[in-house]
């Protein structure tokens, strides 16, 4: 109890490590908006909670990170990640989603456990467990006499999911697709007999 006092202590003493943790929570707050968004999706259109969700988010990051050991820039890498990803899904969706999209929410979720748990295992058997990273290229900002400072990757990264997001919005909004998404999502029975 009292070591949590003296860190409340060093934020009010130090207010710019507040710049700090603020600025690092949106800038990687933003990215994980961007799954949970997916989820959202797939659990408002289909009615399924998608547990390996974070396994795929995963996966699509070791396939960014295989790209970058292959030569291709991140900024490059991760968009052909997210379509490889895509294709994974769809691959998935077909041969166990599918399946259970019309059962019992409770088999959703014990399904997609399983998925989880097996990508989960494969990922830690096929590339262990060490952290790997890209890089990037870019530089740091030195804010506040270099006392706060903001990878311009997290810059991109943020600016890209806000770009995304919007994106998605508008899609969903806009687009006849999309409205076709959201009326499924309002009423999955009558969308799906078409009356």
């Amino acid at each position: 109890m009292h070591g949590e006092m003296n860190n409340l202590q060093l934020l009010f003493n130090a207010p710019v490590l507040s710049v700090q943790l603020l600025l690092d929570g949106i800038l990687i707050g933003a990215i994980f908006a961007l799954p949970a968004f997916g989820m959202a999706l797939v659990w408002g259109v289909m009615n399924l909670i998608n547990l390996a969700q974070g396994e795929l988010v995963m996966l699509g990051g070791y396939t960014a990170f295989f790209l970058y050991a292959a030569g291709v820039h991140p900024l490059f890498g991760i968009p052909l990640a997210a379509l490889l990803m895509f294709l994974f899904g769809w691959a998935l969706y077909r041969s166990v989603i599918f399946r259970i999209v019309d059962k019992d929410l409770f088999i959703s979720i014990l399904a997609t456990f399983g998925l989880s748990i097996l990508l989960q295992q494969l990922a830690n058997g096929l590339f262990g467990a060490n952290v790997r990273t890209a890089e990037s290229g870019f530089g740091t900002l030195f804010l506040f006499g270099g006392q706060v400072t903001v990878a311009e990757i997290k810059l991109v990264s943020f600016v890209a999911a806000l770009v995304v997001g919007a994106a998605l919005m508008w899609f969903l909004r806009r687009s006849r697709m999309g409205q076709a998404i959201r009326a499924t999502a309002q009423n999955a029975r009558r969308a799906h007999h078409g009356s």
